[in-house]
């Protein structure tokens, strides 16, 4: 239990310039009733799924080996105005009713269910999160020419949504926080914004990577997707962003996406019809894949026992840490990566881990971060 990882910022930084996307491939179309499948999630080995303005009130599940519809779920108090992206975190499925085209939305809404209810039910009922922007002030409808339009939504951490603009006027994106209280919240902007050079349409923030993917399309129609990487805590562009252009997908209106695991990812696009120079071009809706080359945790190791003790090694309840240099941060992952607590402690319970092997994440003051195994008996 003595290997330990030591990661100088500047070896994350030397990772994430070598990120690449690849492996881009057309998995299958999607069923004709989810021609305007708008957000994705990837839960219980299942794609799930919605269709965007105007469509039903309702979450499609996908299996991925038959490539058809394998269950539906109707959110009972929910009416889809403008269903445009779908969350999750390990209790609750979010469903944002974010969509804006004009402008001047005043009921916006995040509809958030538990997962518990999803999977035991054809029916349930949700939560509500409603929200307004701090720095909206002129509500006049200005169709596709308005900066408060918004597709992309992400679960970003324990307490919080992170939901993106799209902004038909000049492209620049900006990141916003909500709560993932239900209530009404009025929202502000993030420091640093992001010009885009197309719209935004969907995103999906992978934890274990602790890396943000947005997905989005120009006006030729050309997808992209940006990779958002070593940002502030809450400013999200703040860090190093990174466009790849899907240019061997042709022209797709890219609108969804989720990872499913740290390097592997699904983006749905939506069936369209488009005329350029006398042209006019269709497509139907599809499911895409893609890898990454991400990191994880590194696969720098060097030996040491005294830059970070974990005892009792194994432990029952309670973790204790002991550090040489104070630290700001402690994460601890499972074996597939998933993040189960974040905090400042020294002393952490882990009453409720299951028996198993763990990786502990610390973020010394010293810039370095030390990752260390427990067993959880």
């Amino acid at each position: 239990m003595k290997d330990i990882i030591l990661i100088p910022f500047f070896i994350l930084n030397v990772f994430g310039a070598f990120a690449q996307i690849a492996n881009v491939e057309e998995e299958f179309l999607l069923p004709t009733s989810l021609s305007e499948s708008s957000g994705i999630i990837y839960f219980n080995n299942k794609l799930i799924t919605h269709n965007d303005s105007g469509g039903e009130n309702k979450l499609y599940e996908v299996d991925v080996n038959t490539e058809q519809i394998s269950r539906t779920v109707t959110i009972s108090n929910a009416t889809n105005a403008d269903w445009e992206d779908i969350t999750q975190d390990d209790t609750s499925i979010f469903i944002g009713d974010i969509g804006n085209n004009n402008g001047n939305r005043t009921n916006l809404k995040i509809y958030k269910i538990s997962k518990a209810d999803y999977t035991a039910s054809s029916t349930v009922t949700a939560e509500i999160i409603a929200y307004s922007y701090a720095d909206q002030t002129d509500f006049t409808a200005n169709p596709n020419n308005n900066i408060w339009d918004a597709e992309a939504l992400v679960s970003y951490n324990a307490d919080n949504l992170m939901l993106f603009t799209k902004n038909w006027v000049d492209g620049v994106t900006k990141a916003y926080l909500i709560p993932k209280l239900p209530g009404l919240h009025s929202i502000s902007p993030q420091a640093t914004t992001l010009n885009s050079n197309g719209l935004i349409t969907g995103g999906t923030y992978n934890e274990a990577t602790g890396k943000l993917y947005l997905v989005g399309y120009n006006q030729a129609l050309q997808p992209f997707i940006w990779d958002c990487e070593g940002f502030n805590a809450e400013d999200a562009f703040s860090g190093t962003n990174t466009q790849t252009q899907l240019s061997t997908l042709g022209q797709e209106q890219a609108e969804a996406i989720t990872f499913i695991d740290e390097n592997s990812y699904y983006l749905t696009s939506e069936s369209f019809s488009q005329t350029f120079g006398g042209f006019t071009f269709t497509d139907d809706a599809k499911l895409i894949s893609f890898s990454t080359n991400d990191e994880v945790l590194s696969n720098t190791k060097i030996k040491t026992s005294n830059m970070l003790a974990l005892y009792p090694n194994p432990a029952t309840n309670v973790l204790n840490l002991k550090s040489k240099d104070a630290f700001l941060s402690v994460e601890i992952f499972n074996l597939q990566f998933k993040k189960l607590y974040q905090g400042q402690e020294a002393v952490i319970n882990v009453a409720t881990f299951s028996p198993g092997l763990y990786f502990v994440k610390v973020h010394l003051n010293t810039n370095l971060f030390v990752v260390k195994k427990f067993v959880k008996q």
